[in-house]
């Protein structure tokens, strides 16, 4: 035998070994661990089982882009590892991308005709690329009217029999139907249509006139002051459908109020199985307070994460297809960014490919459609920071990565001082980064019933310095995350 074929063994064996070890970090779910054990092992010797499970550790930590690298590799190394294909597949369903996704389904059912899971992938994103190609025949044929031209709550009857919250006749919301109207869904019972179909028309009518930047004082501070008695201004992350946790952050928090004032932002649902709760609640608290109450758009609140990760298929289990395009219409016109009393920036996901981007010009960003592939609407639900200077890929195949200097750069060119954002979790609620000009905010503890993270609340004086709040998890009715979503999700 050759010192080639030696050392070539020898590696082998320890890629194997780290591979072995990787495996049982995975089974415990502890996926950074496995992460880094797998990323030894293809160091060590690079094979394509090795890429496969790393791009499943990767998808089991939302980091799709890198999911797809590691599956394309393991392709290039072994073109006949199905499972490699199947990860590619399962990466680019997890961004939406149906077609992309159907393609490789398709191949892998080919190639294994008895994969049951595959079989059902394949037969979804078939489905959607149908659905998608029938709506647009449907919409050329018969112009582009929206569910909110079309549904008009006066024709909906209400029984009798229904003891739940009511708006009367235009009534406007009331704290009165806001607190019943989450005791009740507490209850796990289910808001009437009419009601929600108003609140939702009410919610398009009011958002379609925000800027897609908005301006926020509190604190006495601006000209523009929205309640100058507020003594902090309390800002949360992603809560994803996470209900019982949301009452807990009012229980722990205090209501919203003109007096305790929230910004929520962004991805209020997906994931967890009580969305229509928590983004109902949060827009009724918008209509009642829309100077104390803020919401921002986040990546889940688009069309194609909604089908993928279940809100679509809870809110037609829930109500219906039309109450669906309602909730598409709102969330087009959430806004994409706030700064309050002039020094904080807050956004879901985070800054920009180009350089010198200022306020303006995400003032001037066009609403009302579902984000590009690319561009400032794109990069602020997707992006995430990194803690080395400049800019690179992202590691969700979406957006960028993002280093201090260009935190810094940021805010210099636009006179501001912090940048907060939300977008992933956190174990303890909240980290501060780069030179603690950067935090990342996320309120959904426990993500997913599975994450063992807390949930972060941050509480910013008038003079803007913040202050941590972190509280655990509580109880929820036994309805697993992703109840809605189909089953996509078996990676």
């Amino acid at each position: 035998m050759s010192a080639m074929a030696t050392t070539d063994e020898s590696k082998l064996a320890t890629s194997t070994a780290f591979k072995d070890e990787g495996n049982g970090f995975f089974k415990s779910e502890q996926y950074p661990l496995a992460i880094e054990a797998y990323t030894k092992g293809i160091e060590a010797f690079p094979t394509a089982v090795l890429y496969s499970n790393r791009a499943f550790c990767f998808l089991k930590t939302e980091s799709f882009g890198l999911a797809i690298a590691d599956a394309e590799e393991a392709i290039k190394l072994d073109p006949s590892y199905i499972k490699a294909r199947y990860r590619l597949g399962a990466a680019q369903l997890a961004l939406g991308k149906v077609k992309k996704a159907l393609k490789i389904f398709q191949a892998v059912c080919k190639a294994k005709p008895k994969d049951k899971d595959a079989r059902a992938k394949m037969k979804y994103c078939d489905a959607e690329v149908k659905r998608e190609r029938f709506l647009k025949a449907i919409a050329s044929e018969h112009g582009n009217s929206k569910a909110s031209e079309t549904l008009d709550p006066s024709l909906i009857e209400v029984p009798s029999s229904y003891s739940g919250p009511k708006i009367e006749g235009e009534e406007t919301i009331t704290l009165e139907f806001v607190q019943e109207m989450m005791a009740y869904m507490k209850s796990q019972q289910i808001v009437h249509r009419k009601y929600v179909v108003m609140i939702l028309l009410k919610c398009i009518a009011y958002f379609k006139k925000q800027p897609s930047l908005v301006n926020v004082y509190f604190g006495g501070e601006g000209e523009a002051k929205l309640n100058a008695s507020a003594p902090r201004f309390n800002v949360c992350g992603d809560t994803h459908g996470q209900f019982y946790d949301v009452l807990n952050i009012f229980e722990i928090n205090g209501i919203p109020s003109p007096e305790n004032p929230y910004l929520f932002n962004g991805d209020f649902v997906d994931r967890g199985s009580f969305s229509v709760e928590v983004v109902m609640t949060f827009f009724a608290f918008k209509l009642l307070y829309p100077d104390s109450f803020f919401m921002a758009r986040g990546n889940h609140e688009t069309v194609s994460m909604n089908k993928v990760y279940g809100f679509t298929g809870e809110v037609k289990h829930k109500y219906d297809d039309k109450v669906m395009s309602l909730f598409e219409e709102v969330f087009q016109w959430l806004p994409l960014a706030h700064v309050i009393n002039d020094k904080v920036f807050v956004v879901h996901g985070g800054l920009f490919k180009d350089e010198n981007v200022k306020l303006d010009d995400i003032r001037k960003v066009q609403r009302n459609r579902e984000p590009p592939d690319s561009g400032i609407m794109s990069d602020i639900l997707w992006s995430d920071p990194q803690p080395f200077p400049g800019r690179g890929p992202s590691k969700r195949g979406v957006g960028l990565s993002f280093g201090p200097d260009v935190t810094k750069a940021f805010l210099e060119d636009n006179n501001l001082e912090m940048i907060v954002r939300s977008h992933e979790v956190r174990d303890e609620g909240y980290l501060v980064e780069h030179d603690g000009k950067l935090v990342t905010i996320f309120s959904a503890p426990n993500y997913c019933d599975q994450m063992g993270n807390k949930g972060g609340i941050i509480h910013f004086t008038p003079a803007m310095v913040p202050s941590y709040i972190k509280f655990s998890a509580v109880p929820h009715p036994p309805i697993r995350p992703m109840a809605y979503a189909g089953n996509m999700f078996g990676f």
